[in-house]
């Protein structure tokens, strides 16, 4: 590969200040000598790997994740190359670094550990003011493939952190590029700080978000509009990711944008694409089939109407009617069976809502007792979906019962972080005399019993959201389908390999995080061009387009422009 020439106009320490060009000890004699750095770095040139070396070692002597999170956060600021280069190479390590479990503390403590600024944050004070913003921010020579936003109300299962959400959509496009292969220059995170209702920020004195309270009603939906605009007038064509917005904005927002430009909320799709492909690679271990499962999802929130949802669409393309389909999987909040009849239903349930005549079906009153505990003595479900964010929510009797009427239950106990967790997973192993197959959705380490070692799948959207996202913008989607999404969540379980299954996975190994990305994007290309909402003629190949497409970090030689 012929070596990538840059012609920069910067010159000394503006060239060592921007993270887009800074090689730190790698600039080369020549490059010191054209560019005006001679006596502005130590004398010897360093190859990229030997400085990934010296990041690696610096980054294990921290003492704690949070601490390697703001050393790789500041280098990031400091060098993009090296960043992307150290992450992509150690990736399955780094992942939960840059992503979750650990910026969700960073998120937390966001304006105690603040150094520099990434990305935009819209208020709005400056919405109006949105195609300047835009202006100024992005290089007239980059062309924006891929958007994360956040109004920071929704945050993992920490709920309102106001403007420190914004650690979430820079962890996730961190992965986009590292995973994904988006050019590092074609990521925008964005938070839309519309205020927070956490009194503990309102009152911190650090605080560097917008000291008000949340922007609600008529107000906010008219800001989101005028976001949405600037975001069309400025991105043409990019990728707009929502992320971690209340449920009820989530699903508004969703549905209100959905085919104004090619969108997607990950804690409602992704996560649902995620879930459905470890139920596929579950039930193969399990040796059954999904048609025929009664699935219990405990957790009515964005993420469990949206499991819910994507598994009766994946019914219904087995052939599945939508009534016998939702014969089949059974939502729970804290109230209980989610029933259409229930006084106050919020509309984005109702999609998942049962009759209460199903209720009889089964012997019981719909208006008595119909927690999960009680309804799984009446249906006996064979998969449990844990996403309640509640600790301990999925008791031990129901585990019992599940193996008491399944020679292999699946449980997937999902809950963020790991302190919520609906029960711990170790517990369900030992509830089920060692036969569950149980996977999470936070890190947990392995558990000796019986003489087996249980391993648990970590059922991590990081395994969707940088292919989906990729194949949308390879094919310039107008709009991100159902049937895209579905391509999605195939994808990744077709990525699983017998040695997963043989090591206890339902979902690949965290090692081949880019590969199986390249997987989905390319299955993702075809499902928008089969759909008829591809933007361009898909490629040939789309596998091998995406892998020539996808972006590789390395230095480039530079001369002076």
């Amino acid at each position: 590969m012929a070596e990538e020439v840059r012609r920069v106009k910067k010159r000394g320490p503006d060239v060592l200040r921007d993270p887009t060009l800074n090689k730190g000890t790698a600039f080369t004699l020549e490059e010191r000598r054209d560019l005006g750095l001679e006596g502005l770095l130590p004398p010897a040139v360093n190859t990229l790997d030997s400085q990934m070396q010296r990041v690696v070692n610096n980054l294990r002597s921290k003492p704690d994740p949070l601490e390697q999170y703001i050393y790789l956060r500041s280098l990031q600021d400091r060098n993009e190359t090296l960043f992307h280069a150290t992450l992509i190479e150690h990736l399955e390590e780094l992942a939960p670094i840059v992503y979750t479990p650990t910026v969700g503390e960073a998120v937390r403590r966001f304006s105690h550990i603040f150094r520099s600024s990434r990305g935009l944050f819209i208020t709005p004070e400056n919405i109006d003011q949105i195609d300047r913003i835009f202006g100024c921010a992005v290089d007239e020579d980059d062309e924006i493939g891929i958007i994360v936003c956040t109004d920071n109300e929704g945050i993992l299962g920490i709920g309102d952190q106001g403007v420190g959400g914004i650690g979430i959509p820079i962890g996730k496009l961190a992965l986009y590029a590292a995973a994904g292969g988006f050019p590092p220059s074609a990521c925008l995170p964005i938070s839309l700080d519309v205020g927070t209702d956490n009194e503990e920020l309102l009152a911190d004195p650090v605080y560097v978000g917008s000291r008000r309270r949340r922007l609600r009603g008529e107000e906010y939906k008219a800001f989101i509009r005028a976001f949405v605009g600037g975001v069309k007038r400025n991105c043409p064509g990019a990728v707009l990711q929502w992320e971690d917005f209340s449920k009820e904005r989530a699903w508004d927002n969703l549905e209100r944008y959905r085919d104004e430009l090619p969108s997607f909320n990950d804690d409602i799709q992704g996560t649902a694409a995620v879930v459905h492909a470890g139920l596929l690679g579950a039930l193969k271990r399990a040796e059954r089939p999904l048609i025929g499962e009664r699935i219990a999802v405990l957790g009515a929130g964005a993420s469990g109407v949206g499991v819910a949802s994507a598994i009766l669409a994946a019914l219904q393309a087995e052939g599945l009617s939508f009534q016998e389909a939702s014969a089949q999987v059974l939502v729970f909040d804290r109230h209980g069976l989610v029933l259409t009849t229930r006084p106050g239903l919020q509309n984005y349930k109702r999609r998942i809502a049962h009759e209460p005549g199903v209720v009889r079906d089964w012997g019981m009153d719909p208006m008595g007792d119909l927690s999960l505990e009680s309804v799984s003595r009446a249906v006996r479900p064979g998969i449990v979906i844990g996403l309640s964010g509640q600790p301990g929510a999925l008791p031990e009797t129901v585990v019992r019962m599940m193996a008491d009427e399944h020679e292999r239950p699946i449980v997937f106990v999902l809950s963020n972080p790991s302190a919520n967790v609906d029960a711990h997973p170790h517990d369900v192993v030992r509830w089920s005399d060692g036969r569950a197959i149980v996977s999470v959705g936070s890190p947990f380490e392995p558990l000796e019993y019986q003489g087996f070692t249980h391993r648990f799948s970590q059922v991590n959207n990081f395994y969707a959201f940088p292919g989906l996202g990729a194949g949308a913008w390879l094919s310039r989607a107008k709009t991100i389908s159902d049937g895209m999404l579905l391509a999605c969540a195939r994808a990744i379980h077709q990525a699983l390999t017998a040695d997963d299954l043989a090591q206890g996975l339902v979902l690949p190994a965290s090692a081949r995080l880019r590969v199986v990305a390249a997987d989905v994007a390319a299955a993702v290309m075809q499902a928008a061009a089969d759909e008829g909402v591809a933007g361009i003629d898909p490629p040939a190949d789309p596998c091998a387009h995406v892998r020539e497409w996808q972006y590789t970090a390395r230095y480039q030689r530079y001369e002076p422009g």
